[in-house]
């Protein structure tokens, strides 16, 4: 016969005041969240309701919203609401009930909250000024390796063209996801379109990023001409691992913003993180193959790259690897988001480090004059390129004449067809 026979409280409290929820504060009581007849009776608190200690500095914090059923209603609506936050910080809304009756309540409605800047949560606003950025170096790059491109066009290999796609997907990537945190920002909804497309780009970039280290790492193009029998395994690989990658971002980044939902995400990260091991493991057990080879040809100049390009791909994976600590680390002592001010690094490093490794790779391989120097060039001539090309460089060829009475002396010989390609491009050097 009670007007009020259930309370359901909305407790709205900055991170930092976590332990002024409940009995936290009464030393006799730690682990008492409702007010008991007990502490009722010693004025500590107010029966039937949450214990909240509240702040001396700003005695309206943490703030409490009350909602009663009425009498035997089954259904209560709490009236819409709004709550000014005068201070910057990461604050939570919890709904809680201390009557055991409402056991299994279920609470259905929606919340909106608001920076003065935008809806955009002040965790991530950092992060679309830093893809801002990154589409434009990534747009720096592609028109730096377009005109370098251009200019060789005539000597282009297939890696060039495999590099180029990895650009244009980074470039792409990075305005998709500053125009979804940019409508976020805006509308305070993320459009599903814009999000679906920018998570899918981000997973096909990250495959074809994966695959292009693997066949640098094969030689594919510079000490074999195909993948050969492996080709199959790479492409089932890389289609697993594009799968995988598409099912975390898409839970990761569909829908609403869920501070909450590491664990959940934990089943879609571990294949993830079993696919990355897989690619390296992979990667490296091909650059060994790969140096064997060339050590044995005696292919100096190709050598030379592969060593830099081991190299820095060791030196990156070192990083990953401590940045993957460091991570751990970042969410083992931070749970309840204290330090939301710096978590765009972990983000922001990961999109510098790719970024980092793709720019170094264009400077490995990047298009040049004399491109049969790092390209694949057969098993006869490929393991005598280095003498060709130091024979050659001092071959002074005045015109067109000489370099074609050269080949016609040359072609007697069918050993040495590799030495009469390399001639020719001298020749060719030399009028232009």
């Amino acid at each position: 016969m009670q007007s009020k026979t259930g309370l359901v409280e909305a407790i709205i409290f900055e991170v930092k005041d976590t332990e002024r929820i409940g009995g936290n504060f009464l030393k006799s009581n730690s682990n008492v969240l409702c007010c008991n007849p007990k502490l009722a009776a010693e004025d500590s608190c107010n029966l039937g309701e949450v214990i909240i200690q509240k702040n001396d500095d700003n005695p309206d914090w943490p703030r409490r919203i009350q909602t009663f059923f009425a009498g035997k209603d089954q259904e209560a609506k709490m009236p819409t609401q709004s709550v000014e936050i005068n201070k910057t910080g990461m604050y939570y809304l919890y709904f809680m009930y201390c009557d055991p009756q409402l056991k299994g309540t279920t609470i259905t409605g929606r919340t909106v909250w608001r920076n003065p800047d935008g809806y955009l949560p002040g965790k991530m606003i950092p992060l679309m000024t830093i893809y801002g950025i990154m589409s434009l170096a990534y747009l720096v790059l592609g028109l730096g390796w377009f005109l370098r491109f251009v200019r060789f066009w005539k000597d282009i290999m297939q890696l060039h063209y495999h590099i180029s796609a990895v650009i244009a997907l980074g470039m792409c990537e990075m305005a998709f996801w500053y125009f979804d945190y940019s409508n976020l920002s805006a509308t305070g909804s993320r459009p599903v379109g814009i999000t679906v497309w920018a998570v899918t780009i981000t997973a096909v970039k990250k495959t074809v990023s994966r695959l292009l280290l693997l066949v640098v790492a094969m030689g594919y193009g510079v000490v074999r001409p195909t993948l050969g029998g492996v080709t199959s395994k790479v492409l089932i690989l890389g289609l697993v691992y594009f799968v995988a990658s598409e099912a975390l971002e898409l839970v990761e980044h569909l829908g609403n913003i869920n501070d909450f939902a590491g664990k959940t995400k934990l089943y879609l990260v571990l294949p993830v993180a079993f696919l990355d091991a897989w690619f390296i493991l992979w990667i490296f057990s091909s650059l060994s193959k790969t140096l064997e080879k060339l050590q044995m040809r005696r292919s100096i100049a190709k050598l030379e790259v592969y060593r830099k390009f081991t190299n820095a791909l060791a030196l990156f994976v070192l990083l990953s690897i401590a940045w993957i600590g460091y991570e751990l680390y970042f969410n083992a002592t931070d749970p309840i988001s204290e330090l939301w001010r710096i978590y765009w690094i972990i983000p922001a490093f990961w999109s510098l480090l790719a970024f980092s490794l793709l720019v170094v790779i264009c400077i490995l391989w990047a298009p040049s004059r004399n491109p049969t120097r790092y390209a694949y060039a057969g098993d006869t001539g490929d393991d005598y390129d280095e003498e060709a090309i130091s024979l050659t460089t001092g071959v002074k060829v005045e015109g067109g004449e000489v370099g074609t009475m050269m080949e016609r002396k040359e072609k007697r010989s069918a050993s040495t067809d590799h030495l009469i390609g390399l001639t020719e491009d001298v020749a060719e050097d030399k009028r232009e």
